[in-house]
């Protein structure tokens, strides 16, 4: 059997070791850029949100300093104390991130974090916010309104409220580890609050990027109730026909809720909720029906006992 021969290739054909390895390095690099170009930018707090136009919804109150809305926060799934979700959120991916939109709706539908942030255009909206521990603060958001996404998915005349489920993952919240609460989080809303123009999808703060710690990538904004009904980190909206139980009922129905409305008639068992102290503040100032929001939202309520239905 004869053997294969290779053909006898000129010495000055052959292509210089170091020009082969500077043309490998080259043909890596520019693979690499390709792929860096199509690859989506993951974006991240302190960017820039892109597209974010002025809303009608504002205030004159000064704004609180950005160091204080992303440095004191209440996330338990980061920890129990203020300064533990900044220092412990950095660990949380939001990309990949999607959200099931589920339950009594004609189109139910699971959409990617960045389809959703194109749904409708984004507004800057200065909101109060008020926490059910007596203090507050004053952010600029940025989102749309609920019920652009609601709408989208056509709830059904079976639909009377709303539940927000929240991502449950141990090894990227720590907190999760703790019994302190069901996990994973969630709130609900009747449907004609979740419909209401007020409540917000909010997607950034100040600007940019929704910080971690502040619940991203996407958050729930009630102004006029207290902050624990704005679920952080959501990944399940479902429309439900009878009223779900939220996190806080379950751990302590005789101090929290299912409106939990900004009340300052109506104390937590173990504290006032006359006054409250602005973050970066000294001096408390007294509590405002419904966060200052009473000329919207008032008329959801017309006939029921708010101090009852608390």
């Amino acid at each position: 059997m004869s053997k294969m021969r290779s053909p006898k290739i000129d010495p000055s054909e052959i292509t210089p070791k170091e020009i082969y390895q500077a043309r490998r390095l080259f043909m890596r690099m520019a693979a690499g850029v390709t792929l860096a170009a199509l690859a989506p930018s993951v974006p991240r707090a302190g960017e820039a949100l892109p597209g974010v136009r002025k809303s009608r919804y504002v205030l004159p109150d000064a704004l609180t300093p950005y160091a204080d809305a992303t440095r004191y926060n209440n996330f338990y799934e980061f920890g129990t104390d203020k300064e533990s979700p900044a220092r412990l959120a950095g660990r949380l991916k939001t990309r990949p991130w999607t959200i099931a939109v589920e339950g009594e709706v004609h189109k139910p539908k699971v959409f990617d974090i960045d389809e959703l942030l194109k749904l409708a255009p984004l507004e800057e909206r200065i909101y109060r916010m008020r926490c059910v521990e007596a203090w507050s603060m004053v952010v600029p958001w940025a989102g749309f309104s609920l019920a652009e996404l609601l709408k989208r998915v056509e709830p059904t005349g079976n639909a009377k409220f709303v539940e927000f489920t929240t991502l449950h993952d141990p090894e990227q919240m720590p907190g999760q580890n703790s019994s302190l609460l069901e996990w994973p989080y969630r709130e609900g809303l009747r449907l004609d609050e979740a419909m209401h123009p007020l409540t917000l999808l909010a997607f950034g703060l100040y600007g940019e990027v929704l910080p971690n710690q502040n619940g991203a990538p996407l958050r729930l904004v009630v102004p006029w109730k207290y902050g624990f009904k704005s679920a952080k980190s959501i990944v399940r909206i479902r429309l439900l026909e009878h009223q779900p139980v939220s996190t806080w009922m379950r751990a302590g129905p005789n101090e929290y809720g299912f409106y939990a409305n900004v009340n300052p008639l109506v104390d937590h068992p173990r504290w006032s909720q006359a006054k409250e102290r602005r973050l970066g503040e000294f001096f408390k100032q007294p509590t405002l029906m419904f966060n200052g929001y009473a000329e919207d939202v008032a008329q959801l309520y017309a006939g029921m006992d708010l101090q009852k239905l608390f």
